[in-house]
């Protein structure tokens, strides 16, 4: 097992813990924190973190271009875009969709998920291609899984903070790497100085380095 699997592994479970805590449940036809994002809708994007990975274990991305980590971002038509962009608009509608099945349907499927991934990715090598099938290219299976931690830090502290409860924990190994994908990300985005002075120098701070 490379050690990307088990971060990704771990988050995984952080993730579906906090899919199944009650308030979830109970709020789920309100509005998130998220805009155009119900709870229930957030909720189903965040187990898709994991149903994704599931359905890349099964996937075969042969004749696909094999692309680098940050090539992905570079690509990726909702990154630090108006939220009602056509590709921001298509993750809410199919949150929203899936969502509408109702947490239990949605709990299920992400342990399904887990289940799958429990089984197979121990064997597979960090360096096979993978990656989204809908993707109309590929990444190696540890830089997929970079992408899906990124995604599970980021949306369970989006989904508690919309419920009112605590954000989970995550595998500190797991949570260094998600960060460390939003600070390239944000230095890319806004340049290294605005970065260090974020995190150094609150007197000379930007007003965001949003990395997203």
């Amino acid at each position: 097992m490379t050690d990307l699997t088990r971060q990704y592994l771990a988050a995984a479970r952080t993730a579906a813990g906090l899919l199944a805590h009650r308030a979830v449940a109970d709020h789920w036809t309100e509005p998130s924190a998220l805009d155009g994002f119900t709870v229930g809708g957030l909720a189903a994007h965040l187990a898709a973190q994991i149903t994704s990975g599931a359905a890349a274990v099964d996937a075969d991305p042969a004749g696909k271009p094999l692309i680098g980590l940050f090539e992905r971002y570079d690509q990726a038509g909702w990154l630090a875009a108006d939220i009602d962009n056509e590709d921001n608009t298509a993750i809410r509608t199919a949150g929203e969709e899936t969502g509408a099945a109702g947490p239990d349907a949605v709990i299920a499927a992400a342990a399904t998920a887990l289940g799958r991934l429990d089984q197979a990715l121990p064997g597979l090598p960090g360096d096979a291609p993978s990656g989204d099938p809908r993707w109309p290219y590929a990444t190696t299976l540890d830089d997929f899984l970079v992408t899906r931690l990124m995604e599970l830090v980021v949306h369970a502290d989006d989904l508690a903070y919309s419920v009112g409860v605590d954000t989970p924990e995550f595998d500190q190994d797991a949570f260094d790497t998600a960060t460390w994908v939003l600070a390239r990300l944000a230095a890319r985005r806004h340049g290294r100085p605005a970065l260090i002075r974020a995190l150094a120098r609150s007197e000379r701070a930007p007003g965001s380095i949003s990395a997203l």
